[in-house]
């Protein structure tokens, strides 16, 4: 699909500033899947639905609406501005675990497809190369070193007046990281032809530079 660039990888690697500012210089829109997933998460708990219970998810998921944020980097739930709520410290945990169920996956994957047909854009998630778009027009997968990814997220949280016990952020990242990867559904991995790139010693100018470098001779603009 030449109008969908795909950027997998896991949490602290600077998928979503990379991802939101490729996006901008190309003119393209930009699609955090991940917020949705903590939406799920975050929804989940509040109905009191139990994070592995498949139907009451798949009865959950169905009748969910989603839309961007008007800030760009959040995410509006049947009319309802769940940006804040999502970037607390446990939706991520939360997003980690109902991503591991094949109902809510499914689910969102077609929401995610329909989305992107839509128009141009830059779409991150942890299966959008491999899964939601394994024929975007470039596949991104983004690393980093897991010390250097702990500090980045804790950075992050702490920027949003969250308090931060970084050694067991690390713990946390480390056991999503395993859930992600190990899950029967969509597994965290880089699509055969995605260009991994490693972000550990490179600033976000630079990361965001080397991006638009790769994407500009496929897309023509």
């Amino acid at each position: 699909m030449q109008r969908v660039i795909a950027v997998d990888g896991p949490a602290g690697v600077g998928k979503s500033t990379a991802s939101q500012r490729l996006a901008a210089r190309l003119g393209f829109h930009y699609l955090d899947t991940g917020a949705m997933y903590r939406a799920v998460g975050v929804l989940a708990v509040e109905a009191g639905v139990a994070l592995d219970d498949d139907a009451a998810l798949a009865h959950l998921a169905a009748d969910l609406r989603f839309e961007p944020a008007r800030s760009g980097a959040g995410v509006v739930v049947n009319g309802r501005d769940l940006s804040t709520l999502i970037r607390r410290a446990d939706a991520a945990n939360l997003a980690s675990r109902v991503s591991t169920r094949a109902v809510v996956r499914e689910r969102l994957v077609a929401l995610q497809r329909a989305l992107g047909e839509a128009g141009p854009v830059v779409m991150e998630g942890r299966d959008i190369g491999t899964v939601v778009f394994p024929d975007a027009a470039v596949k991104f997968f983004l690393t980093a070193d897991p010390a250097e990814r702990a500090r980045r997220r804790a950075a992050e949280l702490r920027a949003r007046g969250q308090a931060v016990d970084e050694r067991a952020l690390a713990a946390e990242l480390a056991a999503r990281d395993a859930r992600d990867q190990e899950r029967a559904t969509s597994p965290l991995r880089p699509a055969p032809d995605a260009i991994v790139l490693d972000t550990t010693d490179l600033d976000l100018a630079a990361v965001v530079d080397e991006m638009e470098r790769r994407v500009r001779p496929h897309i023509g603009v």
